[in-house]
């Protein structure tokens, strides 16, 4: 189980001080594919990269299974960061190093003997489809495969939990349908809690069952993937499933005038 509780988050510049996150209050439950959706500048990345402490908030708590991150030390933090396994929207490998180099570099930082590595890497890239890409490099490889070593990579360490910050958003639609569905896939085998930022309502609709709406830094609105798009509360919810709604109805008329 993930429990966030009052966090908050501000960048200083020269001239003011920005609240990229406000007081925010959740709890995701431990197996859950949950979603966190908001437009553009809503305090998403934020909020994803406070979960692991690659941002540092200003106040308030995190608490990931047992541990409180917040509390840890940073050689602590550095142990608890095995088990939170981190997919980035622009890939983030190491063009140097192949698919299977690319994949083994998390268990070798971590320290692990070389018969773990090689056994460990050809499990994770047969999970990921990508066994017959393991000595290829990513300039080889179209964009879903990178996203899919970039899942392997975060899979490396056997993490408890999967934070996903627009992971399918340089991908095109059918690119981003596989690695949906290869996510859900590893929830089920696995058991592993997803937590996915994202903007796509897509995202949502086709693989997670919780989510949260961010505006301006704040929740404004949790629950399930269906209450949001039956019965949308907040200002930002409504957006969303308003532009969905006026480009269905305005293909059904561009149809039926198709049909005159």
């Amino acid at each position: 189980m993930i429990v966030i509780r009052d966090l908050n988050k501000s960048y200083k510049t020269s001239k003011e001080s920005i609240q990229a996150l406000r007081d925010i209050n959740l709890t995701i439950q431990k197996g859950d594919i949950f979603g966190i959706i908001g437009f553009s500048g809503a305090g998403k990345s934020t909020l994803i990269r406070c979960l692991n402490r690659l941002e540092e908030p200003d106040s308030g708590s995190i608490r990931i299974g047992d541990s409180v991150l917040t509390d840890l030390s940073e050689r602590e933090l550095r142990q608890a960061r095995r088990k939170i396994g981190m997919i980035f929207q622009q890939f983030n490998l190491l063009d140097a190093k192949t698919v299977w180099q690319n994949v083994a570099f998390p268990l070798q930082v971590a320290g692990h003997p070389k018969t773990h590595i090689a056994s460990r890497v050809a499990q994770i890239l047969e999970l990921v489809g990508l066994s017959d890409k393991a000595g290829a490099y990513p300039a080889q490889l179209s964009g879903g495969q990178k996203q899919r070593v970039g899942i392997a990579r975060a899979l490396a360490n056997e993490p408890d939990v999967l934070l996903s910050d627009e992971a399918t958003s340089a991908l095109d639609p059918q690119t981003t349908y596989s690695i949906l569905e290869l996510l859900a896939d590893i929830n089920r085998q696995l058991g592993i809690t997803i937590v996915l930022i994202t903007h796509e309502l897509d995202v949502l609709s086709h693989v997670c069952r919780h989510m949260a709406v961010i505006e301006a830094g704040a929740i404004v609105e949790t629950g399930t993937v269906d209450q949001f798009f039956l019965n949308p509360q907040s200002d930002t919810a409504r957006r969303f499933v308003g532009i969905v709604d006026r480009y269905r109805q305005r293909r059904a008329m561009e149809g039926a005038g198709a049909g005159l």
